[in-house]
């Protein structure tokens, strides 16, 4: 009988606070993040750029993959002083291609969300350019 009465005293602990209020609901609905990561906010700053693009270009970019990384691999005796790149354009063969945008670059260099929105798109109009062989102005004549 001792045995069954503590069971029940620890399903009866924490069911109420102190105050006697009970338990307090989530704060947001769980498909809402409470907050997002500073790499999710660059994911998807480089994601509006694209399908900016592909309203125009949909056709030359169908079989272009976006991809983020957060640094460049840097090969040895390379320094700042020598510039690390925002992306990087990779071609292979069949009409594939790639292009990668380095995360972190981006960030240190800007200022604030504006500017890196800014940045993010000029680095993807530009990749797109070279991999178009066009003018970046022609790909996207606001820039």
């Amino acid at each position: 009988m001792h045995l069954h009465r503590a069971q029940a005293e620890r399903q009866r602990v924490r069911r109420r606070d102190r105050r006697g209020r009970g338990l307090r609901g989530p704060l947001a609905p769980p498909e809402i993040p409470i907050a997002r990561t500073r790499a999710q906010v660059f994911d998807d700053l480089v994601l509006d750029a694209v399908e900016r693009l592909e309203r125009v270009w949909a056709r030359e970019l169908a079989n272009v993959e976006f991809l983020v990384e957060d640094v460049p691999q840097v090969p040895p005796g390379v320094t700042a002083d020598d510039g690390i790149p925002f992306s990087r354009l990779e071609s292979a063969r069949a009409g594939q291609a790639r292009i990668i945008v380095y995360r972190r670059p981006v960030e240190i260099r800007t200022k604030d969300p504006e500017e890196m929105a800014l940045l993010v798109y000029d680095t993807v109009v530009e990749e797109v350019a070279n991999l178009l062989g066009l003018e970046p102005e022609t790909v996207d004549p606001e820039t």
